[in-house]
């Protein structure tokens, strides 16, 4: 039986409370693996933060070289402890984006049986790195659009940036690359679930542009062409990709079928279909 029907089967059987009990067990299972990737974040802060604001301090490099005065601040008694567990938060999402991942797909898709878990397995192997990269791409360009955005500062004003607002604004950059690298991968699993097909995928080629544009434009920190570009220009080819394993999948189900399925168009009129044929019975 295929993936998507023993799926809605086993999704149709199974009651609403049946369902939350495994959306609790999969949330349980994930918040362990955030927790136990909050307590690395903790042990290593002074490092990480260090990573996380020397996008902001290069920025300041220069802003300062440009004559305006830029400075990261603390300014509440018990913002140093909020930042530490803020700086852990985001540590313990990512270190636990495999465990997340896999507990994500295993909801989504309950009906696998045991020799189908590789899809599991496959889809973590292929979604970490991606999530990881998008994180990686957004590293980069925050710099760009930090520069970008101070460079309004007036002459002779000092820009106070509180670093809750800072690193509210770091995860949630970081969080929309991330999740947006993941788009195309979503896109390949719909397929092989036999809910999109890869002409389908093919002729919405022109809304996948605006809606790619479009995502990427409210995602970038500045908004400018050379940003918005910086994340479109790696979606869209990831979509492509997606879509011609889309196109390379449906034909490998066809011809699958063809082999499975008698050859009706080879009969003639007088010929009777093998389906009608007698079983002896």
């Amino acid at each position: 039986m295929a993936l998507k029907e023993r799926g809605a089967e086993q999704s149709a059987a199974m009651p609403l409370t049946e369902h939350l009990r495994e959306l609790r067990s999969r949330l349980v299972k994930s918040g362990l693996a955030i927790a136990v990737g909050m307590v690395v974040g903790w042990i290593y802060y002074e490092q990480l933060f260090a990573w996380l604001s020397a996008p902001f301090l290069g920025a300041v490099e220069q802003a300062r070289a440009e004559g305006r005065d830029v400075t990261l601040a603390l300014t509440g008694v018990a913002d140093p402890f909020v930042l530490q567990m803020q700086v852990a938060a985001v540590a313990g999402v990512v270190l636990a984006s495999p465990i997340w991942l896999y507990q994500l797909w295993r909801f989504v898709t309950p009906g696998l049986h045991r020799h189908e878990r590789r899809w599991a397995l496959a889809f973590v192997a292929v979604a970490t790195p991606l999530f990881l990269a998008g994180i990686a791409l957004a590293y980069w360009v925050m710099p760009l659009g930090l520069q970008v955005l101070l460079g309004f500062t007036p002459e002779n004003v000092e820009n106070i940036v509180a670093v809750d607002r800072y690193l509210s604004f770091f995860i949630r950059t970081i969080l929309v690359f991330g999740v947006g690298f993941l788009v195309p991968l979503l896109l390949v699993l719909l397929n092989f679930a036999g809910v999109l097909s890869g002409k389908r995928l093919l002729g919405w080629w022109r809304w996948i542009i605006l809606v790619v544009i479009i995502f990427a434009a409210v995602a970038t920190p500045t908004g400018d062409p050379i940003n918005l570009m910086l994340l479109a220009g790696p979606i869209l080819l990831l979509v492509a990709i997606s879509v011609g394993i889309a196109l390379l999948n449906d034909r490998r189900r066809a011809r699958r079928r063809r082999k499975t399925e008698p050859d009706f168009d080879s009969l003639g009129d007088d010929e009777i279909s093998p389906l009608d044929e007698p079983t002896g019975e």
